[in-house]
């Protein structure tokens, strides 16, 4: 999601039963390569050398936080350094002190919005996957169309 204007930029539909991890790069993929993409937060589920590599390929900023029991990677890639040094900010700030620093509130926006993708529909009417897919896209089209068309622009006046 742009955090800046709240369009949904990148899709990905997985099943219940698969873990969210493995589809971050394509979702990053999604997104053109002349792009910018400033920050990528997710969950500690996202604490993977796939993940953190995902958003260095793309010259990205990672905003992840490691897992409770997370320790230092092995130096051997820019990815391990990046994730090391948010853990040793966290330990040595606090987990929450890290949060507040690195911007993780902006997550809640996120998932706020995947909230109202939830709510859009009450369920995905279709059975086939493609088909469950194609539904997922056009609601998101739909949002991101009514969120450009209710914004509002707020000049001052003195």
């Amino acid at each position: 999601m742009d955090t800046d204007t709240g369009d949904i930029r990148a899709v990905k539909f997985t099943s219940s039963r698969k873990d969210d991890s493995p589809v971050l790069p394509q979702l990053l993929s999604q997104i053109p390569l002349d792009e910018d993409i400033g920050t990528v937060t997710g969950d500690g589920a996202f604490d993977t050398r796939r993940c953190h590599s995902a958003i260095l390929d793309r010259s990205g900023t990672t905003i992840i936080p490691i897992r409770r029991n997370g320790r230092l990677w092995k130096e051997d890639c820019p990815a391990a350094r990046v994730r090391n040094d948010i853990l040793r900010a966290t330990k040595r700030f606090g987990r929450s002190t890290w949060k507040q620093w690195a911007g993780y509130h902006l997550r809640s926006r996120i998932e706020a919005k995947m909230r109202c993708v939830r709510s859009f529909g009450e369920r995905i009417a279709s059975r086939d996957p493609y088909r469950q897919t194609t539904e997922i896209q056009i609601c998101i089209a739909l949002m991101n169309r009514f969120r450009a068309l209710c914004a509002t622009e707020i000049e001052r006046v003195t």
